[in-house]
């Protein structure tokens, strides 16, 4: 079994750190990219597209890594838990868009990124992670925060828009916690490009069947071509940040990857000042320093 030293956050550039911020720059870029691509188009179609676009760039990097071979060698545990964890995605990506198409970036984000606090709790009960001063401060700063960031956008609108992007937000966040365990569980002895391929499938499957059974399949044809261009680019910046997540779980503890991973927010809220205009108010700000350092600190623990 690998050991984890304390210095962890002294090997800034180990393999691990580099991946889980790979996997946080790609992921605040989605972010953006898919709030340019659901103005207009069905929160359920641009899933369903954008993640049939990550499943051609995911099987892409199998090919080109040669990791299909490993197909083989694919345990049927290591399947369970791959495919669970694919549920789990698409689950979080439904409630996600949907709550994209609802409310402004910066309202939406902090409360996805809190499910920091959740995946390393479950980590501490599932996967025996140890939770120290750092990590338990650092969650504190975390859950403070996005108190800070959600109460400020949220006074910023009307009660009743609240209560229509708030419950896809926080679906959104219970299942990336639920994504991430299962997708620690799920790489064990599998190559993470492979695993990325194979719970994508999943992701699409889940995906498709929600846009038949909706009755959203007439609204394909009506996806406005620009929206379309933001949405498959959407779709390719998941691909990325997918590679990257997943590559740094394998050779990474879940408590680690997943703090930083969620550094998303600043990428996120930097270009949805410059590409959406939304700016952040002074106790937003304020919110989002907090769960920044939160994120920073848990890396000493």
């Amino acid at each position: 079994m690998l050991s984890y030293p304390p210095s962890l956050f002294l090997s800034f550039f180990s393999k691990v750190i580099v991946f889980a911020f790979g996997s946080a720059f790609f992921a605040g870029l989605t972010a953006i990219l898919a709030k340019c691509g659901v103005r207009r188009t069905d929160s359920t179609v641009a899933t369903a597209i954008r993640t049939a676009v990550v499943l051609a760039f995911s099987w892409g990097m199998v090919f080109l890594t040669r990791a299909q071979f490993g197909l083989g060698a694919v345990g049927e545990r290591t399947l369970l838990f791959l495919i669970l964890s694919g549920l789990a995605t698409g689950a979080s990506w439904l409630c996600y868009f949907r709550a994209l198409q609802l409310g402004d970036v910066n309202k939406v984000t902090p409360v996805d990124k809190s499910s920091t606090v959740l995946t390393i709790l479950l980590a501490f009960i599932l996967l025996g992670e140890p939770v120290g001063v750092y990590k338990a401060a650092g969650l504190l700063c975390v859950g403070v925060g996005t108190y800070l960031m959600i109460e400020k956008k949220a006074a910023g609108k009307s009660g009743r828009e609240t209560g229509l992007w708030l419950p896809y937000a926080l679906g959104s966040a219970v299942f990336a916690s639920l994504t991430a365990i299962l997708g620690k569980l799920g790489v064990s002895g599998v190559d993470s490009n492979l695993a990325t391929a194979i719970r994508t499938g999943v992701v699409l499957v889940m995906a498709w069947v929600m846009v038949f059974v909706t009755g959203k399949a007439a609204a394909l044809r009506a996806v406005p071509r620009e929206e379309l261009g933001f949405i498959c680019l959407s779709g390719l910046a998941t691909g990325a940040s997918w590679l990257c997540y997943y590559r740094a779980l394998q050779d990474g503890p879940a408590s680690v990857v997943v703090p930083i991973d969620k550094l998303s927010i600043l990428v996120t809220v930097a270009f949805s000042g410059l590409v959406l205009h939304e700016k952040l108010s002074g106790k937003a700000a304020l919110g989002l320093a907090l769960l920044t350092g939160g994120t920073l600190v848990m890396l000493r623990g």
